[in-house]
């Protein structure tokens, strides 16, 4: 292990140590209840941040800090505040659904949960892939230097194939949506941060992708 794998892995038992012991798990339950869209900012500007940082890891062998990492963070903790609000009206609104019949198996919570997040990645989902990786090439051009940045020059630099091919077909459905059904099954108060522990193994799955793009480039 080199020195940034012991800064990672001790972060995240600080997030582990939290969650097990009562005293800490009551305050941050509390503080969770008191104030969800900042609870939710935190959660994802940390975890999420640390997700990226370990992806980058396993593509390079080392933990590389990009520029604009603060900047960075704060989309995540923007995207995180979104998730504490749309968590709450997917499953709610599952659940409506199929009090009126628009949706089967009324009253089982493992149809709900899994029409809530079906619902959610194959909606939001998307849009919400979109938001970030724009908002990550605009930060990236900042850092470059680009004097004339326009939304017509980020949507060419988007890498459409891997959006498309492997964010929206295979995470979202093969990854996201059995996740989050897991999720939704949760007392509320956990859900925000289980998703944003998963982020971790979303940055993962993103390194693992740009490493296989890049051997079939060679070849």
């Amino acid at each position: 292990m080199k020195k940034g794998d012991y800064l990672w892995v001790s972060a995240l038992l600080v997030w582990i140590i939290i969650l097990v012991l009562p005293a800490f798990r009551e305050l941050f339950m509390a503080f969770t209840a008191a104030h969800p869209y900042i609870a939710g900012f935190i959660k994802f500007a940390i975890l999420a941040t640390m997700g990226d940082l370990l992806g980058t890891r396993f593509v390079k062998g080392n933990y590389v800090i990009p520029k604009g990492l603060f900047y960075r963070a704060l989309v995540w903790g923007i995207i995180g505040m979104m998730i504490s609000l749309l968590f709450t009206v997917f499953m709610s609104g599952a659940g409506t659904a199929q009090e009126k019949g628009l949706l089967p198996f009324v009253g089982i919570n493992l149809a709900q949960a899994f029409f809530g997040s079906a619902i959610m990645n194959l909606t939001f989902g998307p849009m919400m892939m979109v938001f970030h990786r724009f908002l990550d090439l605009y930060i990236d051009a900042k850092y470059a230097k680009i004097e004339k940045i326009t939304l017509s020059s980020l949507v060419d630099k988007l890498d459409w194939h891997s959006l498309v091919e492997f964010s929206w077909t295979k995470t979202c459905i093969f990854f996201w949506i059995p996740a989050h059904t897991i999720v939704f099954m949760l007392p509320s108060q956990y859900r925000v941060l289980v998703s944003a522990f998963l982020s971790i193994a979303l940055g993962l799955l993103l390194a693992f992708a740009k490493k296989e793009k890049s051997k079939n480039y060679k070849i």
